[in-house]
């Protein structure tokens, strides 16, 4: 294992100072903005810019790369990241912060994809899963990390932004200094919507929805938090629970989806996250421990359907066609994380701060029905013939070119003698 690690640590090393940039940041803003006094409405348009620009990252950086090549590219994204953490420092104007956010969003999606595509370069049939599981472990444990440095520090002075842009620069040393051979050009990513939706109405719709109320939470859970009366701690304790809760439920979910209709358990992990956002909106709970368990329920629940979604969709897709299925629906998510935060703000500036999960219980209860209802249309794909589940992140922690590196793309890559099996393109 320790041989197999070794090429890439300083790889991974970058990552983490790049996700406890990206967690400390993007829970910084909301919630100094609470304080500055911001709508609701301004400060889901930090969202909608993330996304947009994260996106359009995906779309746009690997014809970038190609041009400056990885390390130059690299540096040139983690500076751009460290400068406008600085900048929205020093210029605490939401207008500002919207327009830089999105170039957050595409540098991150910039930096992400290199990092990726190295990481796949150097990973070999035997070492792949085990990078892949801990790359996906790195990015969790560094968004989480970097939004627990908040109880340590006050969010209204520029401290934090500070720490922002070091963390930044410290991401790009690892990769500045390592001796490895830059990668082969990062492959172009492209979203076929009406194939997408041939191949799995389901996972079609649940991960637009999905995306939606991710996007609508990600961004705006903390000003809820602020909103409630919750502490600076108790929001980073809040935002981390929701993403380790749905870290630890992937397992036992995925586990289960492998021996029953993946609908089913898509549909039930929706009914719970309904109720628990229905719940949190109708009770509304003052106090902290039973306010933060009722997120954490909602979160263990909201976070572990993205992956079983793709799963889903991924046992009609015939091997060759992996890559390009799973990376069209994290596309469809990151469009659905731009709508979740632009009607989240409006909708939570009309209904009060609880109004935040009334979003959340409407897109999770359309994803409950809609997949009970096409689970009587077709059959599912016998156990015997899906591809077991693994678990993978939520869309916008990684990005298309992570796929390659994903244990799934390694059987059609390294042999190119696999058949597809036409049947397992039809509709679920």
């Amino acid at each position: 294992m320790r041989k197999n690690l070794l090429p890439v640590a300083a790889l991974l090393l970058g990552t983490l100072f790049l996700f406890l940039g990206n967690g400390l940041h993007s829970l910084l803003l909301p919630m100094r903005g609470t304080t500055e006094g911001y709508s609701a409405t301004l400060l889901g348009l930090l969202g909608t810019s993330w996304a947009t620009g994260f996106v359009l990252g995906c779309l746009l950086a690997p014809t970038l790369v190609r041009r400056a090549g990885h390390v130059r590219a690299f540096s040139g994204f983690a500076s751009l990241l460290a400068i406008i953490a600085l900048l929205t420092g020093l210029l605490v104007d939401p207008i500002w912060w919207v327009v830089l956010r999105a170039f957050t969003g595409f540098s991150t999606a910039g930096t992400s994809m290199i990092i990726e595509s190295w990481l796949n370069e150097r990973a070999t049939n035997e070492s792949r899963g085990a990078i892949f599981s801990l790359y996906i472990a790195i990015t969790l444990f560094g968004v989480v990390g970097g939004q627990m440095m908040i109880p340590f520090g006050d969010t209204n002075t520029t401290l934090f932004f500070m720490i922002c842009g070091i963390v930044y620069c410290l991401a790009m040393l690892p990769t500045l200094l390592s001796t490895a051979v830059s990668p082969q050009p990062l492959k172009q990513v492209s979203l076929d919507l009406r194939g997408l939706y041939r191949n799995s109405p389901v996972s079609f719709l649940g991960i637009l929805l999905i995306g939606i109320a991710n996007g609508a939470y990600g961004t705006l859970g903390a000003v809820f938090g602020r909103q409630a009366g919750l502490t600076d701690s108790d929001v980073a304790l809040m935002v981390s629970t929701v993403i380790f809760a749905g870290a630890v439920m992937q397992f036992p979910a995925g586990r289960l989806s492998d021996r029953m209709d993946r609908r089913y358990v898509l549909a039930a992990l929706a009914a719970i996250a309904a109720v628990a956002g229905l719940l949190i909106y109708l009770v509304e709970p003052s106090g902290v421990i039973l306010l933060i368990s009722f997120v954490g329920i909602y979160g263990a629940t909201a976070n572990a359907l993205y992956p079983i979604a793709v799963s889903h969709a991924n046992d009609f897709a015939s091997p060759e066609d992996f890559v390009k299925i799973s990376g069209g629906l994290l596309l469809l998510y990151g469009i659905g994380t731009i709508i979740g935060p632009t009607i989240g703000g409006p909708i939570m500036t009309i209904m009060g701060p609880y109004g935040l999960f009334m979003i959340t219980a409407c897109a999770h209860t359309l994803i409950a029905v809609y997949a009970i209802f096409r689970s009587r249309m077709r059959a599912p794909v016998p156990v015997s013939e899906r591809d077991a589940y693994s678990t993978i992140n939520p869309g916008t922690l990684t990005t298309p070119e992570s796929l390659q590196l994903s244990p799934r793309a390694a059987p059609f890559e390294e042999n190119n003698e696999t058949t597809p099996d036409p049947d397992r393109r039809a509709n679920p």
